[in-house]
C-alpha cells in the first residue's frame, strides 16, 4: 500500500483519482471544501491551498499530485497585474510550497513521484490564454528542472490537458451545443472526460511508469500535434 497526497481532490480530477487511489492505498486529500463523493477512508483535510500549505503527517510520501487549476481567460489588454500574480500564486507558487513542504518525506519513498498540470495552450498558443499559459509554462519549466535534480529518487512529470469536462471548464461546456463545438476542435473530435486524465496521473504514480521523468504528457485529443485535414 503506497501513501498519497492529492492537493486539489474535492473535485473534477482530483477527486476522480482520489477515488481511485483509495481502492489499495492510503490517500490524504487537502481542499478548500470537502465533497460527499470522498469515502470515509480518505483523509480530508481543509484548506484553502492559494494561501497555505499542508505537510504530509506520515514518515513515507509515494506520491505528490497537485492539481489546483485556473482558466483566467481575457484579452490581454484587460488582464492587470493582480490577475497574473493570482494565477502564479495558485498555480506555480502553490505547487512549489507543497512540494518543498512534502519533500523530504517524498524522498524516503523508494518510488516518490510528483505529478503537476499544465496545458496546452502552453505548447500551442492561443488567444486570451496569455495569464495562465504564462502561469502553466512556469510549471513546465520547474517540473523539468525539479526532476533533473530531484533524479533519482523522485520522478517529476506534469499532464498537459486540453479542455476537459470538469467543474472549473463549467462555463466553457455549460451546453451540449458548446461542448461540440470544443470538441469538433479536436482532432479526435470530442472535449476530455475526468477519466481521460485521472488515468494518465494513477500511471505516473504507478511502478509501471519507472522509467519516466521530466515529461510533459499532453492529454489533449490530438490538439498539441496533429491536425484533421
Amino acid at each position: 500500500m503506497a501513501n498519497y497526497l492529492i492537493v486539489g481532490g474535492s473535485k473534477g480530477i482530483g477527486q476522480r483519482l482520489a477515488l481511485d487511489l483509495s481502492k489499495d492505498h492510503s490517500v490524504d486529500v487537502v481542499a478548500r471544501n470537502s465533497s460527499s463523493e470522498l469515502p470515509s477512508s480518505v483523509n480530508f483535510n481543509s484548506l484553502d491551498v492559494s494561501e497555505d500549505t499542508y505537510s504530509y503527517e506520515g514518515e513515507v510520501l509515494d506520491g505528490l499530485v497537485y492539481c489546483p487549476g485556473t482558466i483566467n481567460l481575457k484579452p490581454f489588454n484587460r488582464l492587470k497585474n493582480k490577475d497574473f500574480l493570482e494565477d502564479l500564486q495558485l498555480n506555480l507558487m502553490g505547487a512549489i510550497n507543497h512540494i518543498q513542504a512534502n519533500l523530504d518525506k517524498l524522498k524516503k519513498s523508494e518510488s516518490g513521484s510528483i505529478i503537476l498540470f499544465s496545458t496546452v495552450a502552453v505548447s500551442q498558443g492561443m488567444p486570451f490564454h496569455t495569464s495562465v499559459a504564462a502561469s502553466k509554462g512556469a510549471i513546465e519549466g520547474l517540473a523539468r528542472s525539479l526532476a533533473a535534480e530531484l533524479a533519482p529518487s523522485v520522478r517529476v512529470n506534469v499532464i498537459a490537458p486540453s479542455i476537459t469536462d470538469t467543474p472549473l471548464a463549467s462555463k466553457l461546456l455549460s451546453s451540449d451545443e458548446k461542448k461540440e463545438k470544443s470538441g469538433d476542435r479536436h482532432p479526435l473530435k470530442r472535449v476530455g472526460e475526468v477519466s481521460d486524465i485521472s488515468s494518465m496521473a494513477k500511471f505516473l504514480l504507478s511502478p509501471e511508469s519507472s522509467w519516466i521523468t521530466g515529461q510533459i504528457m499532453h492529454v489533449d485529443g490530438g490538439m498539441s500535434s496533429i491536425r484533421s485535414l
